[in-house]
């Protein structure tokens, strides 16, 4: 008989740990289990990639007031009669004023939204909160199930946010899954109470898939140097730092284009740094793409200049284009990469970046090395899945 399992999501914006949750729902064996996801809104670039085979359910019917103006949400719920609705508003909306800290600010006006949202009626086998804070959360108070998993995606000490607060949900988890052996580390070491249940399962990335979309065709002037990053445009991807390094790049008189894919908050305050320091000929933001990899397959250069990681999926798809790579050295960047070996990892500023980038360019000997270590790699991660089952069905 399939086993019913529930997947909870935030949304499907363009984001590792989104394309994860898509990978790993397009390799999953749908004659023996049945699939539910869950998104508390349904947005984002992944949406319509979401395999035919599983059940999406409705989107929580009162989440967009906690999403929208305190202005609105008070008034539309005041018209509706809604009052337990626009007190927890009131209420989350005072944290979200005077709580600056973006991570604790979702833990606390948790206890406000979860009054607004209806527990699930079905009772599965087993519930996955596929990331941190509201999706484990929700799994804990409003799902019911035998077994209840967290799949971590982060640096959980770079997060900043209150452990005592989610150790009181780690305590009601089965399984804490984590992408890398150093995110394992960090949360063994946070929550000593819940570390018999921490497992690590990486990220499942296909190099068919993925050689195949490289080959769409775009425009990118192939006559330059061509650099590429690729993240979400907020402070934790340090797109400001690669800022300062194609400063210091274009003193050096390479001629090149840095193309950055990717948005988010950050994007307007990046983009005008980057008029301010007249960058805007060569340090390009061109937002989102369905499809990054044609960008990757042309890139002479990739570079990830994060003060924090989890296990970064785009160094993974860089290594299988084979693309030289240069990282800043956040905790698990040894993870992903051996210094001198199949990348460089660098100190986490501008200039390092820039000094990283310029020996690749300049040292054909150690570019070749690096494309050469990076062949004969085996960076397919499909069998991951076999990890997922066992702990579906371990006793």
């Amino acid at each position: 008989m399939k086993k019913n399992i529930l997947f909870v999501m935030n949304n499907l914006t363009c984001g590792g740990a989104e394309k994860a949750l898509i990978s790993l729902l397009e390799t999953i064996d749908y004659s023996k289990y049945n699939v539910d996801l869950y998104l508390f809104k349904h947005e984002g670039l992944f949406l319509t990639k979401v395999p035919s085979q599983v059940n999406l359910l409705n989107e929580p019917m009162y989440f967009k007031y906690f999403d929208m103006s305190f202005k609105k949400a008070t008034l539309e719920s005041v018209k509706m009669g809604k009052f337990v609705l626009t007190l927890s508003r009131m209420q989350a909306g005072y944290i979200f004023k005077t709580e600056k800290n973006p991570a604790r600010c979702e833990q606390r006006v948790w206890k406000y939204l979860r009054r607004n949202i209806r527990p699930l009626d079905k009772v599965y086998d087993v519930a996955v909160g596929f990331l941190e804070k509201n999706p484990v959360y929700f799994c804990i108070d409003k799902v019911k199930a035998k077994k209840k998993f967290a799949f971590i995606h982060t640096d959980y000490e770079k997060l900043g946010v209150d452990f005592n607060l989610d150790q009181k949900y780690f305590d009601k988890l089965d399984r804490i899954i984590t992408v890398s052996q150093e995110c394992a580390n960090i949360l063994k070491r946070n929550f000593p109470t819940s570390k018999n249940k921490v497992s690590v399962m990486h990220n499942i990335i296909s190099p068919n898939i993925i050689n195949k979309m490289s080959l769409e065709a775009i425009d990118l002037d192939q006559n330059q140097i061509n650099i590429v990053s690729i993240g979400r445009v907020e402070y934790v991807k340090g797109f400001d730092l690669a800022v300062e390094a194609c400063k210091a790049l274009k003193q050096y008189g390479y001629n090149f284009r840095w193309t950055i894919i990717g948005d988010g908050g950050q994007r307007k305050k990046l983009e005008k740094m980057v008029i301010e320091k007249k960058l805007d000929d060569t340090f390009v933001i061109i937002g989102t793409k369905e499809n990054p990899y044609p960008y990757l397959r042309v890139a002479d250069i990739y570079v990830q200049p994060s003060r924090s990681e989890g296990k970064s999926i785009a160094i993974d798809e860089a290594k299988i284009l084979q693309k030289p790579i240069i990282t800043t050295n956040f905790p698990t960047a040894k993870d992903q990469i051996n210094h001198e070996e199949n990348g460089l990892i660098v100190e986490m500023n501008g200039e390092a970046i820039a000094k990283g980038i310029q020996r690749i360019i300049d040292d054909e000997t150690l570019k070749s090395k690096l494309i050469r270590n990076l062949s004969k790699e085996k960076l397919g991660t499909e069998n991951e899945i076999v990890k997922l089952y066992h702990f579906i069905n371990a006793g």
